[in-house]
């Protein structure tokens, strides 16, 4: 007989809390969501799909009820929990302490339907350690159906929307595209950013660099002003000018300046803080940082054997709080005090306030759950990429907690008399920061945004008002204004949590969709839009201004946390949104034709070498192109732009598989080409639809069985790889390139 049943949404978790609570426990894992709306209408029983409203599965006439469904993969899980309890079992809900997370034991409870007999208790905890666990044992609370009613109207809404503009994007532009309320409006921001990149126009200017010396002490001064004024000089011939007049001439000090400042630490880090930094510090994704900080958070092994030690390194990783436990204030010092000295300490602790809209103030920010616990005690236990975020955050919360820095910062005017004209005085401005105690900045550094610049370090040498320098030389140099940097998945989840738009929980799937989704795509950091961005952008900007309106959709979130707080009634929210949203898809269904969403006119476009009649720029999955306007009865198309290397490797091939033919039909076989390069299909088409691969070699044999031709190939996916073409004789394979890594060890 279980006598207490305990049920986590991860196994991991389930494994650590049956460790902790031992065998009066039973801890058993849901595997997340047990429940949900249906993903299509067959999930549904024969009755509901009878219903009127079964695609949608919400009945909007009857306050928004949502048809939920025990999801198909979960029928054993759900076996297993029903098995276990019995009618004096009780029940303990121990899912994560967010929305979701009491979403999901509220459907855990709806499923499991316990009895009179089964107690139910909630239980919650900001991290899996057994003191934390035993606590939260010892003071269960109620399920709170705020917080439930919250996830399920951020979950209808989103389906009223994406099941509303889905199929009408579907309707106007072509099948396979989706809208969302969060996700539309992350797309909005890459495209009008990309749109300033394109409109900018660069603005000129230069700069004149003078390269002093003094005790073999080398330092540099910009020029600033003409007789104290300030001057920005916006082409060659002005910085000529003020060069000529400066050149040879005695370098004065006229004033120097120094005012010691102090630099507080950054505060501990939120979600969206450590995917920001994760992202500048260590190169990984929104969605590579939360899979680690989850793995953290779950618990790692600390040893060998049954007497390891298991536990949860990290706090809650979904918090936008930057607040802290007195208990990891008073360890952060004392781990300070002994590793770095009292000087590094504080006398009290640092308080930090969050800038997040609607950040939840009783949950705690993400710190180790031992600070004493430092990088080099785990270390060996944890992967390459797990140990990068644990130091990441370990330093983060110590650091917080350390001395401020004091740095004295240095300015030097040089007044220098111009030798021409009406000899006006020209000042060259020299800076410098020397750190006079580095408190925090001796263990950790804030990085900034790749589009954000800071001053080093630049120590000068002791100087006086008077004293005459010449310059070794005076540098001119051309600048020009740069355009706004594209968004990265960093700044995008700044700019997110700036204008209050998705919570700690919403960043990462956003960003993993409308890349997956094929609107966004990625260039080492930046993330620039598709054809298909712009588009669909363009689209719901025109019909749908509030779906992409920044404003509305963070009042929208303001809402879902009012109904978090119980301050808001969730269906008075949905009635406020769907049935305007509702009539406006039925107008825009009958009156926008999809030849103005998707087809464009161009008066430069010569005819249709086919036949004669009007070219048009049209969209496809793969972007615009060009096709003839009496499609499908003339069938030419090209792309877009052309690219005069492509054809030419086109023609080629053309003449190297020409006579090719096809295995099923016998018709000629002709390259084409797609997403993922060049390829032999039938000529046929669409009556045969046989298609060969077009191995592209690297003229080099293979390295392992030295037989076979190394070949590019791709997985289903898409990626890149190389292999040996004889597979499956050999089963060669490398993800980097092997005659690139073998140039370049030719260069080493």
């Amino acid at each position: 007989m279980t006598k207490n049943l305990v049920i986590v949404e991860s196994p991991t978790k389930a494994k650590l809390l049956q460790k902790f609570l031992g065998s009066d426990y039973t801890v058993l894992s849901s595997y997340g969501h047990i429940r949900d709306l249906p993903s299509k209408k067959s999930e549904l029983s024969l009755k509901e799909q009878a219903l009127p409203y079964a695609t949608l599965a919400i009945d909007v006439e009857n306050k928004y009820m949502p048809l939920y469904v025990s999801s198909p993969e979960k029928k054993k899980v759900i076996s297993a929990l029903k098995d276990k309890l019995d009618e004096k079992t009780t029940l303990w809900i121990a899912s994560d302490e967010d929305r979701e997370g009491e979403a999901i034991g509220w459907h855990i409870i709806e499923v499991l339907k316990p009895k009179k007999g089964n107690a139910v208790r909630r239980i919650v905890f900001h991290e899996i350690t057994k003191s934390a666990i035993l606590n939260a044992i010892e003071n269960p609370r109620n399920l709170d159906m705020n917080l439930v009613n919250a996830q399920q109207a951020r979950r209808i809404l989103d389906r009223l929307v994406g099941y509303g503009l889905s199929p009408l994007l579907w309707k106007k532009i072509r099948f396979g595209l989706s809208a969302g309320r969060v996700q539309s409006v992350a797309v909005r921001l890459i495209v009008e950013r990309e749109r300033e990149i394109k409109a900018f126009t660069p603005e000129e200017s230069w700069s004149l660099t003078a390269h002093l010396e003094k005790n073999t002490k080398q330092f540099e001064a910009t020029f600033q002003k003409i007789d104290g004024k300030r001057i920005v000089l916006k082409n060659e011939a002005e910085a000529k000018a003020v060069l000529e007049a400066v050149h040879k001439q005695p370098f004065v000090v006229d004033e120097v300046e120094e005012k010691e400042t102090k630099r507080n630490p950054s505060p501990p880090f939120t979600t969206s803080t450590l995917q920001q930094e994760a992202s500048r510090k260590l190169g990984f994704s929104v969605k590579k940082t939360m899979q680690i900080a989850q793995q953290l958070y779950e618990g790692v092994s600390l040893g060998k054997g049954k007497s390891s030690e298991s536990s949860g390194l990290i706090t809650y990783m979904r918090t936008d709080s930057v607040n802290l436990s007195q208990k990891a204030l008073s360890d952060a010092k004392s781990v300070i005090e002994k590793e770095y000295g009292k000087e590094y300490g504080l006398e009290s602790p640092r308080v930090y306030k969050t800038k997040s809209k609607g950040a939840q103030e009783a949950h705690e920010a993400i710190r180790p759950t031992e600070i004493s616990r430092k990088p080099d005690d785990v270390k060996s236990f944890l992967t390459p990429d797990q140990i990068k975020i644990y130091t990441l955050i370990w330093k983060r919360t110590v650091a917080c907690q350390m001395a401020e820095a004091k740095l004295k910062n240095t300015a030097v005017d040089f007044l220098v008399e111009g030798k021409i004209g009406t000899k006006k005085m020209h000042t060259f401005r020299a800076t410098g920061q020397v750190i006079i105690f580095p408190g925090f900045i001796k263990l950790y550094q804030e990085d900034l945004d790749d589009d954000k610049n800071e001053e080093g370090e630049n120590i000068l040498p002791p100087l006086k008002k008077g004293e005459v320098l010449y310059p070794e030389k005076i540098e001119p140099q051309q600048h020009f204004t740069k355009p706004p940097a594209r968004y990265t998945e960093a700044s995008l989840v700044k700019k997110l949590e700036e204008e209050g738009i998705g919570r700690p929980s919403t960043y990462a799937p956003t960003i993993s969709t409308i890349m997956a989704r094929g609107y966004v795509l990625k260039e080492g950091k930046a993330l620039f839009p598709s054809d298909t961005a712009y588009v669909v952008n363009d689209f719901l900007f025109q019909h749908f201004p509030e779906i992409v309106d920044i404003k509305f959709t963070a009042r929208m979130e303001t809402d879902l946390d009012a109904i978090a707080e119980g301050e808001q009634n969730y269906i008075t929210f949905l009635d406020q949104f769907y049935p305007n949203f509702h009539k406006q898809i039925e107008l825009k269904n009958k009156t926008v034709s999809k030849a103005d969403v998707v087809i464009e006119q161009d008066e430069n476009l010569e005819p249709c070498p086919k036949c004669g009649n009007k070219l048009v720029v049209k969209l496809s999955r793969f972007g615009k192109f060009i096709s003839c306007s009496t499609f499908p009865k003339c069938e030419y198309s090209r792309p877009l732009q052309v690219d005069e290397e492509k054809e030419a490797e086109i023609k080629a091939l053309s003449e190297k598989f020409a006579g090719e033919k096809c295995e099923k039909c016998g018709s000629d076989m002709i390259v084409k080409s797609g997403r993922f390069g060049e390829f032999l299909a039938c000529s046929k088409y669409p009556k045969c639809k046989t298609t060969k691969t077009i191995e592209k070699q690297l003229g080099m044999k293979c390295p392992q069985c030295k037989k076979g031709e190394v070949v590019e190939k791709r997985t289903r996916k898409g990626k890149v790889f190389w292999g040996c073409n004889t597979y499956p004789k050999c089963d060669y394979a490398s993800w980097k390139n092997p005659k690139q890594e073998k140039d370049d060890s030719r260069e080493d």
